[in-house]
């Protein structure tokens, strides 16, 4: 039986009433203070603080390259670095951290970070691409064409490897730091 960090494990001895004989059990006691909870999951509080971070870059590289300020930017797909692969980076390397990189639970988040990733850089930047040809064909046709007036595609949905990768590095970053953070924190 695997215990959380602040479990305890109390043995239980039971007659059984046909033999007269006795029978030891394992009960866990949880205590309050590692009680599961939403705002204690430290994988989840990694995925989405990398995620967070990862929106805020963005949100500030647009402004300093353009000096505006782009509120899409903040929930937007595409761009420098990968909100995505930062989220399934952190979720994943947190669940190794907490549950250990051995277990079927840590492997699952692994393959599911693998096909984000592999997602980003391949079918949604191909998206992308077409979304622009087909904008460019849409501007080109005359006026009066039934498509002519049509709302243009969305272009940035993919993301070219490095902004992948920047992802992935900040995702394992923010869970590492988290999982410090989390451990100094129970040392005290």
């Amino acid at each position: 039986m695997k215990m959380g960090a602040r479990s305890t494990v109390s043995l239980i001895r039971k007659a059984v009433p046909a033999t007269g004989a006795t029978m030891t059990t394992a009960s866990a006691a949880t205590s309050p203070v590692s009680s599961s909870s939403i705002f204690t999951n430290f994988p989840l509080i990694s995925a989405l603080l990398a995620f967070t971070v990862a929106q805020s870059i963005k949100f500030f590289t647009v402004w300093y390259k353009e000096r505006r300020w782009d509120l899409k930017q903040l929930v937007g797909s595409g761009g420098m670095p990968s909100s995505h692969s930062a989220t399934v980076t952190a979720l994943a390397i947190g669940v190794g951290l907490q549950e250990g990189f051995g277990g079927s639970l840590f492997a699952t988040s692994l393959i599911l970070a693998c096909v984000v990733m592999y997602d980003a850089t391949g079918v949604r930047l191909q998206a992308g691409r077409q979304a622009q040809v087909l904008n460019q064909i849409v501007y080109e046709l005359p006026a009066e064409h039934p498509l002519a007036e049509s709302i243009p595609l969305r272009e940035l949905l993919g993301h070219t490897p490095p902004q992948v990768i920047a992802g992935g590095l900040l995702g394992i970053v923010t869970a590492a730091i988290i999982h410090l953070i989390s451990y100094f924190g129970t040392q005290a």
